[in-house]
């Protein structure tokens, strides 16, 4: 069977030129030895994400599971994210099973359906996020605090990315972007920081199997001390659609400050930072999808943060 890759790792893959087309054509070889050696029934791929090949498989004592393999360059991010969930132990995050580190794949247990496919609309997708979230943090991996904000490494990928892209992103977007990673970066308290998921987003959140409606847990950790707010900001910088409509109406700016209160609400946070985090993230991701090929969602990112200016 010939792996069925997703729009944006074919547009990564074909930003590497040479070394993606040599990953693509080893793939299913890749996937049959990870097969044997883990003792799986490979099933279909499944959708979303821009960094690897997920596909469900089953076990041979008939166990629904799921393989995730990263791209090239990704070995060490793999890694991660199997450190992430095997310390978690399904606390917040989907049980961790097996981790393949010379092929960086990860197995892990199978759950149901997003939140993104869940079409629970912004507040009940917000609200779930916001129970969630806190137990992925309640996760220590026993690694120093300290060390830059992630608000100042953002500001530095938003200029390298800006710098390689003219004319992209337009300079107020940048200097915005740029002011309010100065401004979360001042307020950053290395104490206060907890282990963020890192891309908490509704496609990364997943209904627990057959637990209640409100079970969720999370999948494909970066894993990183920072400060919660930016996890929850994360959460704020989707609705790319509902802002785009709030801002016919001139209402962009309510909606996003409604959205961040929810969560804020809900995690004890502040809601100006995580709104704040929330624009950042917006440029950042806008330009860093860009960088890989996918231009169309990178410009949708950076035209919403123009709409927010």
């Amino acid at each position: 069977m010939t792996p069925r890759l997703q729009p944006l790792v074919r547009a990564r893959l074909a930003a590497m030129g040479t070394a993606g087309e040599d990953w693509t054509a080893a793939l299913p070889d890749l996937l049959a030895d990870l097969a044997r050696a883990w003792g799986l029934d490979l099933g279909r791929g499944l959708p979303g994400g821009s960094a690897s090949y997920v596909a469900r498989a089953t076990t041979r004592d008939g166990t629904d599971v799921v393989l995730k393999v990263g791209l090239p360059g990704q070995v060490e991010a793999v890694a991660r994210e199997a450190a992430v969930l095997r310390a978690a132990d399904g606390r917040g995050y989907a049980r961790f099973l097996a981790h393949d580190g010379e092929r960086g794949a990860v197995l892990m247990e199978a759950l149901g359906p997003s939140l993104e496919r869940g079409m629970l609309g912004p507040h009940r997708t917000l609200d779930a996020l916001g129970a969630t979230l806190p137990d992925a943090w309640a996760l220590d991996l026993d690694e120093p605090r300290a060390g830059a904000s992630r608000a100042d490494e953002l500001a530095t990928m938003v200029r390298d990315l800006a710098e390689g892209h003219p004319g992209a992103c337009d300079d107020a977007v940048l200097d915005r972007a740029l002011s309010v990673a100065a401004w979360l970066a001042s307020g950053d308290d290395p104490d206060a920081r907890v282990w963020a998921h890192g891309d908490p987003h509704p496609a990364n959140a997943l209904r627990r199997g057959d637990g209640p409606d409100d079970a969720w847990a999370f999948v494909d950790p970066d894993g990183l001390w920072a400060d919660p707010a930016y996890d929850a900001g994360i959460a704020v910088r989707e609705w790319l659609g509902r802002v785009e409509e709030a801002a016919r109406h001139g209402d962009q700016h309510a909606l996003i400050a409604s959205y961040a209160g929810r969560l804020a609400a809900a995690t004890g946070l502040d809601a100006e930072r995580v709104a704040a985090w929330g624009y950042l993230e917006r440029v950042s991701t806008g330009l860093y999808v860009l960088d890989f090929g996918a231009d169309a969602m990178g410009r949708r990112f950076l035209d919403s943060a123009r709409l927010l200016l």
